[in-house]
């Protein structure tokens, strides 16, 4: 039972939502003609999403943990979500501003889309409903593979398998980790997929 719990807080810790910009824009580099583009390029772009959704939010965060001279563990109560989800939305903001200003294709800039509804719908969501946020991330991949296949005409079956693969291990550790309930890591894993799916294809 231990190992289980130690493989379910591995998985809860690699598979953050917070990730999920870098595996979109990974995946559109490496299964569409955008692996024709110089790897220079294509490594300047993923570092700058990084900077933008992973290393600028994550380091407002604990800036702002810091200050109210908080726990790590005190963030999971929904009272004090507030401003470190507005601190992700702010940089994702930031990161399609600056994608825009670019003029960087548009279906590079619904990584970012997608991974903003997803936000966005979980903070509404949350304030009624508590679902799984990291179920919805996995969503998310699920739902852009199916609208970028559609966009480009690949077959994703295999991407889609490892992603559901993925998205059921997710859900798992959350649940053996009593973060969420069968219906919360449900829940958000359909909320992902449809927010996927609308932020490419519209």
């Amino acid at each position: 039972m231990r190992s289980i719990v130690v493989i379910s807080r591995l998985l809860s810790t690699l598979f953050r939502p917070v990730y999920y910009p870098m595996v979109g824009m990974f995946i559109l580099f490496t299964m569409t003609y955008l692996n024709l583009l110089p790897l220079t390029f294509r490594l300047w772009v993923l570092g700058m999403v990084y900077v933008f959704t992973v290393a600028m939010p994550s380091l407002g965060v604990l800036m702002y943990r810091k200050m109210q001279g908080w726990h790590p563990h005190e963030l999971r109560h929904q009272g004090k979500r507030a401003v470190p989800y507005s601190i992700y939305l702010l940089c994702y903001g930031s990161c399609m501003y600056v994608m825009s200003a670019l003029h960087l294709p548009r279906f590079m800039m619904a990584v970012i889309i997608v991974s903003l509804l997803i936000q966005l719908v979980c903070v509404v969501v949350n304030v009624w409903y508590k679902i799984s946020m990291h179920s919805a991330g996995t969503g998310g991949v699920i739902g852009a593979l199916l609208a970028y296949s559609m966009l480009f005409g690949f077959n994703p079956i295999w991407w889609l398998c490892g992603a559901i693969l993925l998205s059921g291990l997710v859900m798992t550790s959350r649940m053996v980790l009593r973060q969420h309930t069968l219906w919360q890591v449900l829940g958000g894993t359909l909320a992902g997929v449809a927010c996927g799916i609308v932020g490419v294809l519209l």
